[in-house]
């Protein structure tokens, strides 16, 4: 992680050291949290007997944590949800947000309160222009037993904004796509999207939301069609994720869709990078004159992200090398000490905003990148 790989300023190197410092302070404290008796989970505290080391004496640095085996896809997969929950939390409501599921048992994590906290702080990142507060928000995207929806909504209320939803479940699309009925999943879409536009033009005020590129895509077509645009009906803040998003999509979204940079269009749109496990990491601001570049920061140190070898998952490559995304999720309410992401990308330096690692141009991981199934996102 030194500085010296790529020349930074002497201000953003003093920032990252700090960073650092931040970092390993708040793992020391989480793991202490996680494996102590009285607060840890069940999981962890019957995990900890397994380990050839003492988490509450042999880590003292966010390295160390490369002591843990690799966090297992499988432990999520099946219950007790129970055992997940610190006793430093008992008594509190717990959700359970889900991924996948599309074969076999999904995934799920528990959460009490880290959805909302992740959105709170990505609150802080909008642009009060063209996320005013008060407005009310359009969350176009997956709804059910996922965290986004739920998240997307606290976002709105955080902002003094109430959140207008539609009806998606993207493990019928994926089915769909899997079946190959192309016909249905047309048909599907423009199910959502007509939703959405029920909303937009139903009075309601909406001036942000929350839509998957693709969605977006189709909802501006959409309205189009119908002699409007995202402007005309009020639009004037878009979040977005998901790994559709391409410096040539954001060109395309930018100069065609939205008609412009948000000085001239008056439309923002921000990507963002997220998942159940860590939460949501923000984007460099995007410009034209960088290519489009898409580069995400993990929101340290709840969580952070490395971009690390495809033959050796504890080393961090270069800055503009290209890896396979590494995660850690540091919160008191779930410890991943090291996951292997879906995805692989570049490793971005730090900058004023966000002084620590960021990666770039997120794709599918080459090895499973034929076996992911991408569906709405």
């Amino acid at each position: 992680m030194s500085a010296v790989d790529k020349p930074i300023s002497e201000q953003v190197a003093k920032q990252a050291a700090e960073a650092r410092d931040q970092l390993n302070e708040h793992t020391l404290k989480t793991v202490h949290w996680h494996f102590s008796d009285d607060t840890g989970s069940p999981f962890w505290l019957e995990k900890k007997r397994e380990l050839n080391f003492d988490p509450l004496k042999d880590v003292k640095s966010f390295d160390d944590l490369k002591k843990f085996p690799l966090f297992e896809d499988e432990w999520l997969r099946g219950g007790p949800i129970r055992r997940w929950v610190p006793k430093g939390h008992a008594g509190k409501p717990v959700y359970v947000f889900e991924t996948g599921g599309t074969t076999g048992i999904p995934k799920s994590r528990m959460v009490i309160e880290d959805h909302w906290k992740d959105y709170e702080l990505f609150s802080n990142t909008l642009p009060e222009k063209y996320f005013p507060k008060g407005a009310n928000w359009l969350m176009l995207g997956p709804s059910g037993p996922r965290r986004l929806r739920l998240a997307v909504e606290h976002l709105a209320q955080h902002r003094d904004g109430i959140c207008f939803c539609i009806d998606l479940d993207p493990r019928w699309v994926v089915k769909l796509i899997k079946k190959g009925w192309m016909e249905h999943l047309e048909e599907y879409k423009k199910h959502c999207i007509d939703q959405a536009i029920t909303i937009l033009t139903a009075g309601h005020d909406v001036k942000c939301m929350f839509g998957t590129p693709k969605l977006i895509e189709s909802l501006g077509e959409a309205l189009e069609e119908r002699g409007t645009s995202l402007q005309e009906v009020g639009i004037t803040g878009i979040f977005s994720g998901g790994t559709e998003f391409t410096p040539q999509w954001t060109r395309f979204c930018v100069e065609e869709l939205l008609g412009g940079p948000p000085e001239e269009s008056g439309v923002y749109m921000t990507p963002t990078y997220g998942n159940t496990l860590m939460g949501l990491a923000c984007s460099k601001p995007i410009t034209a004159a960088d290519g489009y570049k898409i580069s995400y920061y993990a929101p340290q140190p709840r969580a952070a992200t490395e971009v690390v070898r495809f033959d050796d998952y504890n080393q961090v490559v270069g800055f503009g090398e290209t890896g396979r995304v590494k995660l850690y999720t540091l919160t008191d309410e779930f410890f991943v000490p090291g996951f292997m992401e879906r995805d692989e990308g570049e490793r971005e330096a730090p900058f004023e905003t966000y002084p620590w690692d960021g990666v770039s141009g997120v794709r599918p991981f080459h090895e499973l990148a034929s076996a992911t199934t991408v569906g709405v996102y």
